[in-house]
């Protein structure tokens, strides 16, 4: 049996000793490398992007890590001082300066400054006094973390407002009411001679008694139809293999047919956006109902795993799943907007979009089906369709509960094929023709009713 363990109680060397402590050292120094990157290393600033709209301008900051962020308002003039944590100066911060654009509706200038060592202030110069929102967002599709400034006008701008001062909304309905009587004997339709519907004219069937053609119905009010270009902004949508852009194209498409709908006698337009800036889901639906709009129309590019899916499409909203396996999929894609788009969480209504989804009837949807069929018919005459029917999914953008509304994927943009198309000017002008003709059609069967609305 062994006897006790000996416990040596002699002095260390000095030799010894300088050399237990260096490697101490040496271990402790080895730690605090190792975890220094995730504590101490300053953030990087990847790039910076200002997207200037008459509804509010956004600037964000992408960066490789979230960032502690502080800001408050001065006024006197009115500025926004933001204070930015854990970063210093680079130059890619400092392009901010030169981003800003003479004719921003909200920023004058922005200042920047490596303030206190560690942290750098932004000073935004304003030309009016907003109400900012300021909040971050986590890695998703192609960007990384990212810090967004949302600068809103403390008195946002009234969209009726807006389209009377374009002359849009006061334009003067026609004694007619806008609607063109059909010869007494209409000549064979060819692609000469073929015209477009009357607009608000119904298929009128003799009386039985008299035998008599009933008076048409005479309108007694404007058409207001809700465009609504996808994605923009922050958000490209989907991107073809030339490099051209679903929200460029839809855009483009969609200012195309508002000039073909002002030059009817009783139609105006509202745009959910006119310029590239992104528009979160909800509240693309909430300017479509703040000017009573009777119709809404959202226009898409789609796209697909692979690059021969082709064809044009139109969809209506489901409340009981999606038509196919194909719509599903696209639906889930275009409800993804608002996260690759930047929605502010804290202040997202989460209530209204379950006060939409409940309120979404049956009415509603079959409208939208019937508008959905009168402009799949006309688009099918200049491009093939995907689908030969209406398909319906859960879109976010199709559950206004008062308006018939449909989403229209305009043909595949990841298509290389459909991609040059979509890019040409001449078959954007068939498109917004072949779409204004279909709500046409629409219209002539189901004139709108006399509402109590704005007129």
């Amino acid at each position: 049996m062994s006897g006790p363990t000996e416990i040596c109680t002699k002095p260390v060397k000095s030799k010894s000793r300088r050399t237990v402590l260096k490697a101490g050292g040496t271990l402790i120094i080895s730690v605090m490398a190792a975890t220094l990157p995730t504590f101490a290393r300053a953030a990087q600033i990847l790039a910076v992007r200002v997207w200037p709209a008459a509804d509010y301008t956004r600037v964000t900051l992408e960066n490789d890590s979230d960032l502690k962020v502080s800001h408050f308002l001065v006024k006197n003039p009115d500025r926004m001082v933001v204070d930015i944590e854990g970063i210093e100066l680079n130059p890619a911060l400092k392009e901010l300066v030169a981003k800003i654009q003479s004719n921003d509706p909200y920023i004058k200038q922005v200042r920047v400054g490596q303030n206190l060592p560690n942290v750098v202030r932004l000073v935004f110069d304003l030309k009016e006094e907003v109400k900012p929102q300021v909040f971050t967002l986590e890695p998703v599709g192609n960007y990384k973390y990212r810090l967004v400034f949302d600068l809103y006008p403390l008195n946002p701008p009234d969209p009726i407002a807006a389209m009377i001062q374009d002359g849009n909304w006061s334009k003067s309905l026609p004694e007619d009411g806008g609607i063109i009587s059909p010869p007494s004997t209409p000549p064979m339709a060819t692609a000469e001679t073929r015209q477009e519907p009357p607009l608000a004219q119904l298929e009128q069937k003799p009386d039985s008694k008299s035998g008599r053609q009933p008076a048409q119905p005479a309108m007694n009010r404007m058409i207001t139809i809700a465009l609504d270009p996808g994605h923009g902004g922050e958000d490209p949508g989907a991107t073809g293999s030339a490099g051209n852009r679903e929200k460029d194209v839809v855009l483009s498409i969609a200012k195309r047919l508002k000039a073909k709908m002002e030059k009817q006698p009783n139609m105006r337009v509202m745009m959910t956006r006119d310029a590239d800036f992104f528009v979160p889901l909800g509240m693309r639906v909430q300017k479509a109902r703040a000017v009573q709009a009777d119709l809404f129309v959202s226009i898409h590019a789609d796209a697909f795993v692979t690059p021969t899916a082709r064809g044009s499409s139109v969809f209506a909203l489901s409340e009981k799943g999606a038509s196919s396996t194909a719509a599903r999929w696209l639906a889930k894609n275009e409800n993804d907007a608002d996260l690759i788009g930047g929605v502010n969480i804290k202040s997202h209504d989460k209530q209204l979009a379950s006060v939409l989804m409940d309120l979404s009837t049956t009415a509603q949807i079959s409208d939208s089906i019937k508008l959905a069929n009168a402009v799949l018919g006309e688009i099918g005459g200049i491009n093939k369709l995907h689908k030969g029917a209406v398909e319906q999914a859960g879109f976010a953008v199709l559950k206004a509960p008062d308006i018939p509304s449909i989403l229209i994927e305009t043909a595949f943009i990841s298509n290389p094929e459909e991609e040059a198309r979509l890019t040409d000017n001449a078959y954007q002008d068939k498109m917004a023709d072949a779409i204004l003709t279909g709500i046409k059609k629409y219209f002539s069967h189901n004139p709108p009713l006399s509402k109590n609305r704005i007129a």
